[in-house]
């Protein structure tokens, strides 16, 4: 008899408290992943009709925060801006092929700074050799991409830097931060320092980015003269 009774009052519903009550109702989170060459996704955890979970996964936070703007990733990001097209690049820069390294300008303040792009592919003819079964970008042409854009802030009336008697005359802690791989776009952004037109130098500091992440940076000399 006292077992039983003891069984009833530790089984009865009056002895549970109403904070020992658990909740199984189902919960919203959202769960962020870091990309360091995209942007930030998450994933979402929903309920649907038949009170079942379902694992749906989004390009971005604005998506998962507003799921019935379904848009499709190929509409999302806009295309890099063109200040400078190839063409125009050609008329100021004296590389050709396979050596112009710069594809677009996206900003540029003529005597201050220049912002262009690089695009990467498989197509480019040093991945053959550099390496056949890991395609990166050798260092030394991620210098000379940035120096040529240094080329396109400096050979303008305002500095007055001469297309022929301008030279890539030194560089100085460079650091190379990440590899850069076929199908990457790389950013470069070159900006004046110093200039002393009396002796034909001018010093830049450059950095280039992939994804929003340096990847090379340093200080660039150049050597100019007058026509």
């Amino acid at each position: 008899m006292a077992s039983s009774a003891l069984s009833k009052s530790v089984l009865s519903p009056t002895s549970l408290s109403p904070h020992s009550l658990v909740s199984h109702r189902p919960s919203l989170s959202i769960i962020t992943f870091p990309n360091s060459r995209s942007q930030l996704s998450a994933t979402q955890l929903k309920k649907t009709k038949d009170s079942s979970r379902s694992l749906t996964t989004f390009c971005s936070l604005d998506a998962a925060n507003n799921p019935k703007e379904d848009t499709p990733i190929e509409l999302k990001f806009a295309a890099f801006p063109t200040v400078m097209d190839i063409n125009q690049i050609r008329e100021i820069l004296p590389h050709r092929f396979p050596f112009l390294l710069v594809d677009r300008v996206i900003e540029y303040n003529p005597g201050v700074s220049a912002v262009a792009i690089k695009n990467v592919t498989i197509n480019d003819n040093f991945f053959p050799g550099h390496f056949p079964e890991r395609p990166i970008m050798p260092g030394v042409l991620m210098v000379e991409a940035m120096a040529q854009v240094g080329g396109l802030v400096m050979l303008q009336p305002e500095v007055g830097g001469s297309r022929e008697k301008f030279f890539f005359a030194g560089i100085d802690k460079v650091r190379f931060r990440k590899p850069v791989i076929a199908g990457d776009t790389l950013v470069m952004r070159m900006t004046l320092t110093k200039l002393q037109k009396r002796f034909g130098i001018a010093k830049m500091e450059g950095k280039a980015y992939v994804g929003g992440e340096v990847v090379c940076e340093g200080e660039f000399l150049m050597a100019m003269g007058s026509e």
